[in-house]
């Protein structure tokens, strides 16, 4: 009984080793979340390039004239 035992600590310990989370690098984080950055930089830069092309584009304002 005492081996069947031990088999059954032992079978438990190493199931519980198996399921905890062993986590990740910071370096693959790191570097995804600079790429995401640099994307939204990108993005950003683009959207204020397109409002400010849209805003010089509009004409200015001209007071009407009498007929």
């Amino acid at each position: 009984m005492t081996v069947l035992t031990y088999v059954h600590v032992a079978l438990r310990a190493r199931l519980a080793e198996l399921r905890g989370d062993r986590g990740d690098s910071p370096v693959p984080t790191a570097v995804i979340i600079f790429g995401l950055v640099a994307v939204a930089m990108a993005v950003t830069a683009a959207a204020l390039g397109a409002a400010n092309d849209w805003m010089s584009n509009i004409p200015s304002h001209q007071n009407p004239t009498a007929p």
